[in-house]
């Protein structure tokens, strides 16, 4: 039943049907085809029960934060700063790329609009300062990859959710494998440029001043990060209430620096609704997906085949991984979650690793699949900002960064502490 479900599943999105679309008929087709009773009939109770929640609330809220950080600048400016303290590095504005996708990750919580806001800022100077595009747009789509590992991030709102995990502790596990994740690409661009120094771009020295004055511009993203996440492990506000929090500091930040303007912000709310719409649909239809899946006991067949495999607890493990690697090839990233996380998290938590863990296991590798093709997204993104060459260079670009993810997976199965230190020290 899984097999089929999956190779139904492989030849809608080959059909280029919308991924919505694409669960929920699914969804019918298993339950027509595999169950006695009319599934159908609970599918508005599936849907209200998947979409009535309060946690919900965060992601518009998020995604708002995000969209009036881009419009208003504040990515500019970070992407400045960053340069001044960064580019005497070999590979030059290499580093700014993934410097300000780590910062504006601590923000925005999408990776697609952490790699569209930086494309934007960045490509520009590539094409000025002569660096070769390949590695240059690669960096992009990679560091935007970090919008859905430190915290807020979307992804792990949704995780959390559909594990009935602590939100918090998930947010705070994110922290550590991100910042060691970015630190990674920046030592990696480091070395790539060292070994081949065309790829990178010219070696640029700013004063201490105009430093100091980076540090001064990158103030509101340290302001609005401290805000958010403090504001969470503190207990004075949910996650929800700490996304309205950081909407109002956005607007208060966009109207000192006089960009909040009507225009703007009705942009601003268009965009935040588009996306928003589109991922509740996602979420919903999933949902009554994995209803249909669990009614006709395709979940708890997985189950009993995972005990009855004969594995050790690392190869079960390992063997998850790789499902995850090669459906990143083929599923949206959220879409993998929402398929993925109601039928393997039960079997990650019954072989007794920690579900805090694995949600920020499972980050690492769905934002692999944002750069992996032929549906990694980050490169379709960095490809439309970059509006020239063949798409194949984004991917050579990328694939670098997408081995030393791979690394950092096998870091995070030998040590869980790097996810675990902090939720465990903060307890």
């Amino acid at each position: 039943m899984i097999g089929v479900a999956f190779v139904v599943l492989i030849v809608l999105m080959l059909l280029s049907i919308p991924i919505a679309a694409t669960l929920m008929g699914l969804g019918m087709f298993l339950s027509e085809t595999y169950s006695r009773f009319p599934l159908h009939r609970a599918l508005g109770e599936v849907l209200w029960s998947a979409s009535d929640s309060f946690l919900l609330i965060a992601i518009p809220l998020f995604i708002l934060l995000g969209e009036i950080l881009v419009r208003s600048g504040i990515a500019r400016m970070t992407y400045g700063a960053l340069e001044a303290w960064l580019s005497w590095l070999p590979g030059g504005l290499l580093h700014a790329n993934i410097g300000t996708a780590t910062f504006f990750s601590a923000t925005s919580g999408s990776s697609v609009a952490t790699a569209a806001t930086v494309g934007t800022v960045a490509m520009p100077q590539a094409r000025a300062l002569g660096y070769d595009e390949r590695l240059f747009a690669g960096s992009i789509a990679a560091g935007g990859t970090l919008g859905i590992m430190i915290p807020p991030s979307i992804n792990l709102i949704v995780y959390g959710f559909m594990t009935e995990t602590s939100i918090p502790r998930l947010f705070v596990a994110g922290i550590l494998p991100g910042t060691l994740l970015a630190l990674m690409f920046i030592a990696g661009t480091a070395l790539i440029c060292t070994w081949k120094p065309h790829l990178g771009g010219p070696i640029r020295h700013h004063s201490w001043r105009a430093r100091g004055k980076g540090i001064l511009q990158l103030i509101p993203m340290f302001g609005l990060f401290a805000l958010i996440i403090g504001s969470i492990y503190t207990g004075w506000a949910t996650p929800t209430e700490a996304a309205a929090i950081g909407v109002l500091a956005s607007l208060a930040i966009a109207q000192v620096t006089r960009t909040l303007t009507l225009d703007m912000l009705n942009r601003a709310i268009l965009g935040t609704m588009r996306t928003t719409a589109m991922i509740m649909l996602i979420i919903v239809s999933a949902y009554f997906l994995n209803f249909v899946l669990s009614a006709v006991g395709a979940t708890q067949a997985l189950s009993q085949l995972v005990a009855q495999s004969g594995l050790g607890t690392l190869a079960t493990m390992l063997l998850i991984v790789l499902i995850y690697i090669i459906l990143g090839f083929f599923i949206e990233t959220l879409s993998l979650m929402v398929i993925t996380i109601p039928v393997i998290a039960p079997v990650v938590v019954s072989l007794g690793y920690d579900p805090i863990w694995f949600g920020i296991l499972l980050i690492l590798l769905v934002e692999m699949a944002l750069i992996t093709p032929p549906v990694g997204l980050n490169l379709y993104v960095v490809q439309g900002v970059r509006g020239r060459g063949a798409f194949s260079d984004v991917i050579m670009g990328a694939t670098p960064y997408a081995l030393l993810m791979l690394v950092m997976a096998g870091l995070l199965i030998a040590f869980p502490s790097i996810a675990l230190f902090l939720p465990e020290a903060m307890h």
